[in-house]
C-alpha cells in the first residue's frame, strides 16, 4: 500500500504504486498514475490524465496536471506525462496539453525543475535539463536534453530551445535557440557556445572544436542562414568524430519555425 498521510486525499480512480508516499493535505484525483518510489510533498494537487514515473521528488504546493491556461480549452481529455527521477520543487505548475497540438505535455527523465517554474500546455521537455526558479515556459515550447534555463527567464510560445543550450538570468527568449549556444538579454543575443558545459559532460576536444566552428559559421562569418546551414552540414564529412553533433544542429535548423536567435 502507498503511504498516504491521514490528511491527504487520494480519490478512487487514481493508481499509486506501493512505494509512493503522499504527504499532508495533498490531493490526488482523476486518472492519475504514479510510479514506484515517487514522493509527493504537502499541499500539492495532482489531477487530470497524468502519468508520473518512478523515483520523482515532487515538493510542496505544486499544481500538476491541471487544465491549461488557454481560452480554447473545452475540457478535452488531454494528458501530462512525466518520466523518472525528476525533481520538481516548491510551487511549480505543470499543465496538460491541448487538442490544438498533440494533446500531451511531456517531461522526460532526470530533470531539475526549481521553485515557482511554470510549464504550460503542450511543452516537451527532454532529459537532464535544469530550469531555474521563476522561469516560465509558454505553450508548445520544446526544450532539448541538457538545456539550462536561467531564473526569471521567459520562453515564448512555440519556441524551440536546443539540446545543451543555455540562457542566462532574466532572458527574453522569443526566437529558437540552436543547440549548444549561450544566450541572454532582452532583446535576446547569442553570446557564445556552452563550452564549459560540454566539457563537464565529457565532450572531447575534437567535438568541442567542431561545435565552435558551427557557432562561427552561424554567427561570425557574415553568412546567410542558408549558406551557414550548407557549410555546417559539410562538417559531418570533415569532422567525423562530431558527425552526431552536426546532425543534431542541421536537424534543428531545418525545423526552426520562429527564426533563430542572432
Amino acid at each position: 500500500m502507498a503511504t498516504i498521510h491521514p490528511t491527504a486525499i487520494v480519490e478512487a480512480g487514481a493508481e499509486l504504486e506501493a512505494t509512493v508516499s503522499v504527504d499532508a493535505y495533498s490531493i490526488v484525483r482523476g486518472q492519475v498514475r504514479i510510479g514506484a518510489g515517487t514522493t509527493i510533498g504537502p499541499h500539492t494537487l495532482i489531477e487530470g490524465h497524468t502519468t508520473i514515473g518512478r523515483d520523482n521528488r515532487i515538493h510542496q504546493s505544486c499544481s500538476i496536471g491541471t487544465p491549461p491556461q488557454d481560452k480554447k480549452y473545452a475540457g478535452e481529455p488531454t494528458e501530462l506525462q512525466i518520466g523518472d527521477r525528476n525533481t520538481i520543487r516548491e510551487f511549480c505548475s505543470i499543465h496538460v496539453g491541448t487538442v490544438q497540438d498533440e494533446g500531451k505535455t511531456r517531461i522526460g527523465d532526470d530533470n531539475w525543475i526549481m521553485a515557482y517554474v511554470h510549464v504550460a500546455h503542450d511543452c516537451r521537455i527532454g532529459n537532464q535539463t535544469i530550469i531555474a526558479s521563476f522561469a516560465g515556459l509558454a505553450g508548445h515550447v520544446h526544450l532539448g536534453d541538457w538545456a539550462i534555463v536561467g531564473g526569471q527567464s521567459g520562453l515564448h510560445q512555440f519556441v524551440k530551445f536546443g539540446a545543451h543550450a543555455m540562457c542566462a538570468f532574466a532572458s527574453h527568449v522569443s526566437k529558437d535557440v540552436p543547440p549548444y549556444m549561450m544566450v541572454d538579454g532582452n532583446p535576446l543575443a547569442v553570446r557564445g557556445f556552452n563550452a564549459e558545459g560540454l566539457r563537464r559532460r565529457g565532450f572531447g576536444a575534437e567535438r568541442i572544436a567542431a561545435i565552435k566552428q558551427m557557432h562561427r559559421l552561424l554567427y561570425r562569418e557574415g553568412l546567410s542562414f542558408d549558406e551557414a546551414r550548407t557549410r555546417i552540414a559539410a562538417l559531418a564529412a570533415s569532422e567525423p568524430e562530431a558527425a552526431a553533433d552536426v546532425q543534431l544542429m542541421t536537424a534543428f535548423l531545418a525545423a526552426a519555425t520562429r527564426g533563430i536567435a542572432r
